[in-house]
């Protein structure tokens, strides 16, 4: 089934170069140029994924991604001009999965889209793992808590992936990067304690408290083992 793939861009150029290359790859195209425009376009179309680009007139990428986030875990990639970390790191915990730096390839950001795609459609294990009272259901891409359901992003969901699968087990930033193949944070190992720290955000029982994912000072991250 052809994918489609929703661009939200004010450059039309960019645009229309990154249009042609994708639908050379076969892929539906959607556009949009401005920031309500784009949102309204990703909540009608329900698209396989997104380009988001950061500079948007009538509502920022940023905010964008935010919002799509609290009803969605459609995979995002961030475009930017913006080339300092800080500007990516928080590219990465207003939800989207992968960026983009300006000015930048087509034929890479296709390389990118089929790279996030093929990664979000596959989970080939077992539909549901239990450790303790946390259930990870692989097929729907939820952790199952006690009393409620919670979504995840693709890129979370990986991450704690990794981690229940190994419990007691510690991970270094640079390990869970290289398990995270496919998802491009460009050695940036500030990104994975981003994401950690969005995935506690939805799962531990309160702020502050560690139940499931522990970091270990100097080291990395592990799931705590019951």
């Amino acid at each position: 089934m052809r994918k489609t793939i929703l661009i939200i861009d004010d450059e039309q150029g960019i645009v229309d170069v990154c249009r042609d290359y994708l639908l050379a790859e076969d892929f539906i195209v959607l556009e949009a140029n401005e920031g309500l425009s784009g949102l309204e376009s990703a909540r009608k179309n329900s698209p396989d994924l997104i380009v988001l680009d950061w500079m948007l007139p009538g509502m920022d990428g940023l905010t964008i991604c935010k919002t799509l986030r609290k009803m969605d875990d459609v995979p995002i990639i961030m475009l930017t001009a913006k080339g300092d970390e800080n500007d990516r790191i928080q590219g990465l915990e207003s939800g989207a999965d992968d960026y983009i730096c300006k000015p930048f390839s087509p034929r890479e950001l296709v390389s990118r889209v089929k790279s996030l795609l093929k990664r979000s459609s596959g989970i080939v294990t077992t539909d549901q793992v239990r450790v303790s009272d946390l259930i990870l259901d692989r097929k729907r891409y939820l952790v199952i808590l006690p009393g409620k359901e919670v979504s995840l992003t693709h890129t979370e969901f990986e991450l704690l992936n990794i981690l229940v699968a190994h419990p007691g087990r510690i991970f270094s930033r640079g390990q869970l990067l290289a398990e995270l193949r496919g998802v491009n944070f460009e050695s940036y190992e500030r990104a994975i304690d981003s994401q950690i720290r969005n995935l506690r955000k939805k799962i531990e029982p309160k702020e502050n408290e560690t139940k499931y994912i522990q970091t270990i000072y100097g080291v990395g991250y592990k799931f705590i083992e019951k």
